[in-house]
């Protein structure tokens, strides 16, 4: 289930075949015979990673590929290279360097500036950190030349050369670093880019630190820093004047920084804006002033009912995909990297022109991905290892966070009851343990916690092991997330009532009814679309049961009879519902005695 648009510099290597140096409009990319691959699954794309002559594909089974060109020596162009690392979570590339994460947190890395003697070969670079307890990694990110790496513990380290200060040393101290050399700790996140030298650390405070190249202001530092000497800045230095709301991420190219901010709107739903700071002409703002802080790009073309999904900075453009399908991109066009149709720059946002999508209705797995002159737009299957992912993708409903928990300081933090309910063994008696830990616990470590839970990642061991016991995971469910995902045409269940048809996601109806759960999983030929009729329960018990099956509540402002908890026990004993304690019947009752 590939689905592989790309433009852009079509040379060296030849992306698409029997198409010009270079395309300029989104085309079907596939992978042809220069790749060999045993089967079809081998080839679910996960990730992109490119720089000059060099571009990884990872794949889904955690294999990756290396597609090379070379300019200077043609005989080594559109040839392939399997890495020969297995389980691969995460790629990387630079100039001089490649990083690679495993699924067992473990970072493998090559380049002339990490390992001189025999920079071809990859060395197990977590296993230099000099603390033996901060060697689990979590995160990875490069920049042209260097490395960087972000354990469990939060925190960050960096690897290769420092010539424009981007390990956050001067220069003069610290030409370069062949281990890991500790830059910062409480740090969340990295941001760095391909085709970067500067990078930023996000504290878990939402404080932003920066150092590298800034010739363009593409730190973000404002005016305040313009003089020659001071455009390498050689230690982290906090980014002043951050925009309001949640930093999600920051791509750096290599004359400006885009970042992506999240925050609520009036009626509380999240809202993405884009800001930017770097190289007129490519920062999306100006096209002849250079901007030295980061700033709102405005655009027209966002629409205020559409939300931006994701960004890529490329070498010198960028592109930015919505929520609903669209594709807008700014910077440099030169070798049609904006699918525009022209090789003209575009110094401010221009809508691209798309085909029509396959999996169009599946947008949230569209991914972006700038290159050095080239651009892609792929599907990518989400990951089925989790199925709290999607719950939190498809249900960011106010209701689900419903359970409250206070920390060792008396903060209360809010948890997902449904997912909590199928990550919890025995969900009763497990909430309380999970309150007694929480209750010991700092509000950092409490949102680890939960972090952890809902994605079943190890964010910190030492939290991990105290909480295992209470952890579950459901193979099967997630075998049967994964085949439904496949087929777009299995998502929703059609639940037939007086002549409407209403969709239910059988995500939702897996978790709550043994007959989906039998009907879903059956290995017989009948996957199960068939329409259930649910015409003889009246609206009031209709609703009643819609609004349970998500967020296994009563809503308040519902009236009780008697009719309606008949009704309603009727479809319990039919359906099979998975009756939770407080259950359906037990809530309908409860709330009759204290209406009469």
């Amino acid at each position: 289930m590939n689905e592989i648009l790309f433009f852009g510099k079509n040379s060296v290597p030849n992306f698409v075949e029997n198409e010009p140096d270079k395309i300029t409009k989104p085309t079907q990319f596939k992978f042809d015979s220069r790749f060999k691959f045993e089967n079809e699954n081998e080839k679910q794309i996960k990730q992109i990673s490119q720089i000059t002559f060099s571009t990884i594909f990872l794949f889904e089974n955690g294999k990756a590929i290396k597609f090379l060109g070379d300019f200077f020596r043609p005989e080594y162009s559109n040839k392939t290279e399997k890495i020969q690392i297995e389980d691969i979570q995460k790629v990387n590339l630079g100039a001089d360097n490649e990083a690679i994460l495993t699924s067992e947190k473990i970072v493998f890395a090559k380049g002339m500036n990490i390992n001189p003697k025999n920079p071809n070969e990859f060395i197990n670079i977590s296993s230099l950190i000099e603390d033996t307890n901060d060697r689990i990694i979590e995160d990875i990110a490069c920049s042209v030349y260097s490395s960087y790496l972000l354990t469990s513990n939060q925190n960050a380290y960096g690897i290769g050369a420092n010539g424009f200060g981007q390990l956050g040393f001067d220069y003069e101290t610290l030409q370069k670093a062949e281990k890991p050399i500790l830059m910062m700790k409480n740090v969340s996140k990295i941001f760095s880019g391909n085709n970067s030298n500067h990078v930023f650390l996000l504290n878990s405070n939402q404080e932003l630190f920066g150092c590298g190249d800034n010739q363009f202001g593409q730190l973000g530092l404002g005016e305040s820093i313009t003089e020659k000497e001071e455009i390498r800045i050689r230690k982290l230095t906090k980014i002043q004047n951050i925009p309001k709301g949640k930093i999600i991420y920051i791509q750096c190219g290599d004359y400006n920084s885009i970042m992506l901010i999240e925050y609520e709107d009036q009626n509380q739903n999240p809202k993405r804006k884009l800001y930017s700071c770097g190289r007129s002409g490519f920062n999306g703002v100006s096209k002849d002033q250079h901007i030295r802080e980061f700033t709102e790009i405005k655009s027209s073309l966002f629409e205020n009912d559409d939300n931006i999904l994701e960004i890529s900075v490329g070498n010198s453009h960028t592109l930015i995909l919505t929520s609903k399908g669209k594709l807008f991109g700014f910077g440099s066009n030169f070798s049609g990297e904006l699918g525009t149709g022209d090789t003209e720059d575009k110094p401010i946002p221009i809508q691209i022109e798309l085909p029509k999508l396959r999996f169009n209705e599946d947008i949230f797995n569209y991914h972006v991905y700038c290159g050095y002159l080239t651009s892609f737009l792929y599907y990518s299957s989400p990951s089925f290892s989790n199925l709290e992912e999607d719950l939190i993708k498809l249900f960011e409903r106010k209701e689900f966070c419903n359970i409250s928990f206070k920390t060792e300081n008396g903060e209360i933090i809010e948890a997902h009851k449904l997912i909590l309910k199928y990550r919890l063994k025995d969900y009763e008696n497990e909430i309380e343990k999970l309150k007694e830990i929480i209750s010991k616990k700092s509000i950092k470590e409490s949102n680890q916690i939960f972090e952890m839970i809902y994605s079943n990642r190890i964010i910190n061991q030492k939290l991990y092991y105290e909480i295992k016991e209470i952890i579950n995971s459901n193979e099967k469910i997630e075998e049967t997330m994964k085949r439904i995902y496949l087929n777009e045409n299995e998502k929703d269940f059609i639940i037939e009532r007086k002549e409407k048809k209403i969709k239910f996601p059988k995500l939702i109806l897996i978790m709550r009814s043994e007959l989906y759960r039998g009907m879903f999983l059956s290995v017989t030929d009948d996957k199960s679309n068939k329409v259930t009729d649910y015409s003889e329960l009246s609206d009031k018990s209709f609703q009643i049961f819609e609004y349970w099956i998500y967020s296994n509540q009563i809503k308040e402002e519902i009236q009780i009879t008697q009719e309606i908890i008949d009704e309603i026990k009727i479809g319990i004993d039919y359906f099979q519902l998975n009756q939770t304690n407080p259950n359906l019947f037990d809530l309908l009752i409860n709330k009759f005695q204290k209406q009469n």
